[in-house]
């Protein structure tokens, strides 16, 4: 009994050994082949937040900047404020010698006085006079008139003579000269006769004279036209100053703008009131908010650019200096909850508009728009081939890991931002897409190798690398 069993359980093991034996081959196959397709770079695809800034240099502006100079000629006796002073308006800024010009001020008050002292006198005394001799002169007229009418009689009568007679008439005429002479010199003394509007026209030219002389007073203090601050000096004591060069240069008080030069090509992105974040390089822990306030109408021909004024939405930092450098990150487009996949993964697909790995060139050395996104996995850089951007909802082709192979997958775009773009179609939330590479072809054998994508990376980064190189954290997209 056992001799007979022994032989059967002896094939049952060989059989057994052999299953085993073909299981180890198929399984070490396998693994030969695995080992043999290439380890490819595999993106989840998640929902996120998505965000698009675009980042550019802008200056420091004020409403207005004036220069201020001397419209005489002088020497500078003393100059009363220093780069950077606060000044109000009607503070003396600049004084220049002014002896000379007071003794001529003193001499035009003194002829106004004069003349103003003869007018009176021709208004008072004068015109007395001239009345007083005008009664005596008609006096004198009716005597000889009276004394013309009894000569006449006696002649008549021949007591008098013809020779009497005729002197009697001269007696006439010359008392009517003198009467007439009386009555002319009371007109003249009046408010409307000749010596008094002489005197009086004399009397404007004095006071014109002394008006001039304390004009030509006042330009040797040079005076602030309005609340400013003092951006320039360029005058010292004993310095002889000419009309119509700028002493001073002043920036006058009002609310602080920031002006940047942005490449035309996004104007598209740009509106009015989009919210900005701006940091100066020397002072990159103090962010201040800031608004966009107006969009020019013109785009300036030679440079390509169109100029972009800010608002700032509270009180200007200290530190803001007039033509100062800022970094100016302003939001263009938000998703709150976008379906999101790395630009690295998009792969071109014909006339839907050619994709790139990672971040986009501009022309002159610019870069294109910066995206509050991911960073590129396992520390690359994100950059490559530079390939026209797609248009809104435009189509592209990603490689999906199915069952150990590339499987093609055409999805369509929405927001595309630097590093990130949303995905309207094509994908759902948890699909692997492998990272685009000229090499990896559809359908081959590929070994997906998970890599960690954290949308919103690319952001924090900036936030985080501020406070070491506020230029370097916003680079990506700097506006000419």
């Amino acid at each position: 009994m056992n001799q007979a069993a022994e032989p059967r359980m002896r094939r049952r093991w060989k059989t057994v050994a052999g299953g085993a034996a073909l299981l180890l081959a198929a399984g070490a196959g396998f693994a030969v082949w695995q080992l043999r397709a290439p380890q490819v770079d595999a993106l989840p695809v998640r929902y996120a937040p998505l965000v698009r800034t675009l980042q550019f240099s802008a200056r420091v502006a004020t409403l207005s900047r004036v220069d201020v100079g001397s419209t005489i000629t002088g020497r500078v006796e003393a100059v009363r404020v220093t780069e950077g002073a606060p000044v109000r308006q009607g503070d003396v800024l600049v004084q220049l010698e002014s002896d000379e010009l007071r003794a001529a001020l003193a001499q035009a008050q003194a002829s106004a006085q004069q003349v103003q002292a003869r007018l009176a006198g021709l208004r008072s005394s004068g015109r007395s006079a001239a009345e007083a001799a005008q009664a005596q002169a008609q006096a004198q007229l009716r005597a000889a008139q009276a004394t013309l009418v009894r000569a006449q009689q006696l002649v008549v009568q021949g007591f008098y003579s013809a020779a009497q007679l005729d002197e009697a008439r001269r007696a006439v005429d010359v008392a009517q000269a003198q009467a007439r002479s009386a009555t002319a010199q009371v007109q003249a003394n009046a408010d409307v006769g000749t010596e008094v509007v002489q005197a009086q026209a004399q009397l404007e030219l004095a006071r014109a004279g002394l008006t001039a002389a304390q004009a030509r007073l006042a330009q040797t203090a040079l005076r602030a036209p309005a609340d400013a601050r003092v951006l320039l000096r360029a005058v010292e004591q004993g310095q002889i100053v000419q009309p119509g060069k700028a002493l001073l240069s002043l920036a006058l008080a009002g609310p602080t703008q920031l002006v940047a030069q942005v490449d035309e090509r996004f104007l598209e992105q740009l509106q009015v009131g989009q919210p900005a974040s701006v940091v100066a390089d020397a002072f990159a822990d103090q962010r201040f908010a800031a608004r966009v306030l107006s969009i020019a109408p013109a785009v300036d021909a030679q440079r390509g650019a169109i100029e972009v004024k800010f608002a700032l939405l509270e009180q200007a930092p200290s530190y803001l200096r007039e033509d100062m450098t800022l970094s100016v990150e302003v939001e263009t487009a938000r998703r709150a909850r976008a379906l999101v996949l790395p630009q690295a993964a998009l792969r071109s697909q014909g006339a839907a508009g050619a994709l790139t790995l990672g971040a986009q060139s501009a022309p002159d050395g610019q870069t294109g728009p910066t995206v509050a996104g991911s960073p590129a996995p396992d520390g690359q850089s994100g950059q490559g081939t530079i390939l026209p951007a797609p248009a809104p909802a435009a189509q592209a082709q990603v490689l999906v890991a199915e069952q150990g192979r590339a499987q093609p997958r055409t999805v369509t775009l929405g927001l595309r931002t630097l590093d990130a773009v949303e995905v309207l179609s094509g994908l759902t939330e948890g699909d692997t897409v492998l990272r685009a590479d000229a090499a990896l072809q559809p359908g081959a054998r590929v070994r997906p190798r998970p890599v960690v994508w954290a949308p919103g990376g690319a952001a924090g980064a900036a936030r985080a690398g501020a406070a070491g190189d506020a230029g370097a954290a916003m680079t990506n997209a700097m506006g000419r």
